[in-house]
């Protein structure tokens, strides 16, 4: 997260776990804002949908891949029955979504999420409750996935307190699945 959202620049947590995604499977990217992460995988082979409630987002996304309009806190999931081998959320959180997010997550896919935690209200925005979110909130939400990686704590440059989390949806394996660090 150290670029902002409307930023070309993918997000390093995304790009630290990007090689979790199936080679060639499709990714959403939820909140796609400009499309940096739609860009970014992409780029390594992959078809991208993005979702945003911002037709100036879409407009600046375009080419990069399937774009959806829609008010995602207001309408319908416009995903549903869908699942991606990577799904990729980050600076936002609307709660209510969190389980159609999770669902997404095809066998054998990940989750690579990052936005702000509680704590932020100390050093800017997002400062509201609704944005933030609680310890060990990211954690319970993805239950039913293995988590990969996570982390909890404060960011400078910018100051920020975010939790992330990369997490996969296992297949049923032959064999113990490995996960590269």
């Amino acid at each position: 997260m150290s670029a902002p959202h409307d930023s070309a620049t993918p997000s390093p947590w995304v790009v630290r776990w990007s090689h979790l995604v199936p080679a060639g499977a499709p990714v959403l990217d939820v909140a796609c804002g400009h499309g940096r992460h739609l860009r970014w995988f992409a780029g390594r082979g992959h078809p991208v949908t993005g979702v945003d409630r911002s037709a100036e987002a879409i407009a600046a996304a375009a080419g990069s891949g399937e774009l959806i309009e829609a008010d995602i806190e207001n309408g319908p999931w416009p995903l549903a029955g869908r699942s991606f081998g990577g799904v990729v959320v980050t600076n936002y959180l609307w709660r209510p979504l969190l389980p159609a997010i999770v669902d997404c997550v095809a066998p054998g896919g990940v989750l690579i999420y990052e936005t702000f935690a509680a704590g932020n209200e100390t050093v800017g925005k997002p400062s509201r409750p609704d944005f933030l979110l609680q310890p060990g909130e990211l954690l319970a939400a993805c239950r039913g996935l293995r988590v990969v990686a996570f982390e909890d704590g404060f960011l400078q440059s910018p100051a920020r307190f975010v939790q992330r989390i990369a997490a996969v949806r296992e297949a049923a394996p032959a064999s113990p699945a490995r996960y590269g660090l």
